[in-house]
C-alpha cells in the first residue's frame, strides 16, 4: 500500500524519525487527500533540506495510501507500526476511532487534528490520542456563537431554524448531540438532513431545504458532496452568507465548481488562508526552486495544503519538545506522546515558525488533549477566487462541552476497563 511518489515518499534506510501519513491521492475523496499530503511532504522536504531534519535527525515521510476506505486504513497502520512511527495521521474519522484502542498497546500517538473521536480530547481517558486544536463538538459551539452574534445576541436565536447537512458517517453525525444540545438551551429549532456518500445525490436534501426554509444552514460535509450543496444552495437562492460549512467543507475546491453562485459563502477554520508566509517562501526557495516539491507551486497556500503544513509543523514541534526532554535525537514514539502533551506554542513562537497572525497559541495537557482553541469564519469571494477572515476569534463553549466530553469517556473507560490517569 505505501505510494511511491518521489519527494512526498522520503523513508530512507530507516536511520531517521519515521513520520508517515495515512493518505488518501485516490478515490472519491482524493481532490481533498492530495493538497494535505502535499502539504505535509513539502514541510518535510523544507525540514532536510533547510535544516538537516531535526536536532541533527532527519525525518523519513513516509506514505500509505488509503484511498480514504476505514479497512484499508488499518491495514496501512499494521505495515506501518512495525517501522516504529513516532506518530500517526489516521486523515478519517472511521480509521481513527480503530486506532484508538491499538494506540496504547503499541505506543504510538494519533494525532487526528480538528477531527475523530471528539471525547478522546480527555487525556485522562486516551492518553495516546490528540485532537487540538479543537473538536467538532466545540466548532458546533462556535457556529452557534457566530449565527447568534448575526442574529442581535444568542437570546435572538429562539424560534430560529437551523439546518445542519451532515455527511452520513461517523464523521458528519460527530456534531449533532452538541447541535440538539444548544438547540434546547437556545430555543431554535434544529433539522438534521444526513447526505450518503459520496454525496452527488442531494435533490431530497435540497427539496427538504426548501420546504423548511431555515435561517441557517450548517454543513458538516467532504469531498462532492460540499461541491453539490453549494451549487444546489445557489440553484434555489438560498443566501449563502447564511450557508456555513466546517472547516473540512471550506475548501477552494468546493466553491470553485459553482463560480459566482459561491460568493459569500462562508466556513469556520482554525487557521488564515493565503500563501504569502515566511514559511511559504522558504517552501518555494528550498523545496520547489530544487524541483523537489510534492504538487504544483502555484497551489501553495490552499486551505488543504495550509492544514497539511500546520499538522506537520505541530509534530515537528512535538518532536523538538521530545528531544529536549529525553536528551535524544532519533525519539520514540511514547517521547513524543510526551511532547505532544507538553506542548505550548505562543505567537511569539509561531513567528520564528514563520506563520505570524496565521493560528492562535496552543497549549495542550494530561487531561486537555484538544486546547479549546477559538474558531474563525472565512468567506468566499468569487471575483477575488480567495478566502478572506471575516470578524474576530470565536471562543468556544467549553461550559457546554467539556461535561460531555468527560462524560462520553468516563462511559468509554468503564466498557473498556480503563482507570482514568490522574493529571495534577
Amino acid at each position: 500500500m505505501a505510494a511511491s511518489l518521489g519527494a512526498a515518499n522520503m523513508a530512507s534506510a530507516g536511520d531517521g524519525i519515521l513520520v508517515p501519513n495515512l493518505s488518501y491521492r485516490t478515490g472519491p475523496y482524493a481532490p481533498n487527500g492530495i493538497p494535505f499530503a502535499n502539504g505535509m511532504a513539502d514541510f518535510w522536504t523544507l525540514i532536510n533540506e533547510r535544516d538537516g531534519g531535526i536536532g541533527g535527525v532527519k525525518i523519513d515521510y513516509e506514505e500509505c495510501e488509503t484511498g480514504y476506505n476505514t479497512k484499508v486504513g488499518v491495514e496501512c497502520y499494521e505495515k506501518l507500526k512495525s517501522k516504529n512511527p513516532v506518530v500517526i495521521p489516521p486523515n478519517s474519522t472511521g480509521i481513527t476511532y480503530q486506532l484508538i484502542p491499538k494506540a496504547p498497546i503499541d505506543k504510538i500517538p494519533v494525532f487526528s487534528m480538528g477531527y475523530g473521536r471528539t471525547s478522546a480530547a480527555d487525556g485522562r481517558v486516551f492518553p495516546w490520542i490528540f485532537n487540538f486544536p479543537t473538536t467538532y463538538w466545540n466548532q458546533a459551539t462556535a457556529v452557534v456563537r457566530y449565527i447568534g452574534q448575526q442574529e442581535g445576541g444568542l437570546g435572538s436565536l429562539k424560534g430560529k431554524k437551523i439546518a445542519h447537512i451532515y455527511h452520513n458517517s461517523a464523521y458528519g453525525k460527530e456534531a449533532n448531540p452538541t447541535l440538539e444540545v444548544l438547540a434546547k438551551k437556545f430555543g431554535f429549532k434544529l433539522t438534521l438532513l444526513a447526505v450518503d456518500h459520496p454525496g452527488q445525490e442531494q435533490r431530497a436534501t435540497w427539496l427538504q431545504i426548501r420546504k423548511l426554509r431555515p435561517d441557517w444552514i450548517f454543513m458538516s460535509g467532504w469531498g462532492v458532496m460540499n461541491q453539490v450543496a453549494v451549487k444546489e444552495a445557489a440553484t434555489i437562492g438560498f443566501k449563502m452568507d447564511r450557508f456555513i460549512g466546517n472547516w473540512w467543507s471550506g475548501t477552494e475546491g468546493d466553491v470553485l465548481p459553482a463560480g459566482a453562485g459561491a460568493n459569500g459563502y462562508k466556513a469556520t477554520t482554525f487557521h488564515a488562508p493565503g500563501n504569502n508566509y515566511p514559511l511559504h517562501d522558504a517552501i518555494r526557495k528550498n523545496v520547489y526552486a530544487k524541483g523537489k516539491g510534492a504538487g504544483e507551486e502555484g497551489r501553495i497556500g490552499e486551505v488543504l495544503y495550509n492544514r497539511g503544513l500546520l499538522w506537520s509543523l505541530f509534530v515537528s514541534e512535538a518532536i523538538r519538545g521530545a528531544q529536549a526532554k529525553f536528551g535524544v535525537g532519533k525519539v520514540t514514539g511514547e517521547q513524543v506522546r510526551w511532547g505532544f502533551e507538553n506542548l505550548s506554542i505562543d505567537e511569539k513562537r509561531w513567528t520564528e515558525l514563520g506563520l505570524p497572525n496565521f493560528t492562535g497559541a496552543i497549549k495542550v495537557t494530561c487531561a486537555d488533549h484538544e486546547g479549546a482553541h477559538p474558531v474563525q469564519v472565512q468567506q468566499w469571494d468569487a471575483t477575488a477566487k480567495q478566502w478572506k477572515i471575516q470578524g474576530g476569534l470565536l471562543q468556544v463553549m467549553s461550559d457546554v462541552t467539556r461535561p460531555m466530553i468527560e462524560a462520553d469517556a468516563t462511559k468509554f473507560a468503564k466498557e473498556n476497563k480503563i482507570t482514568p490517569r490522574k493529571c495534577s
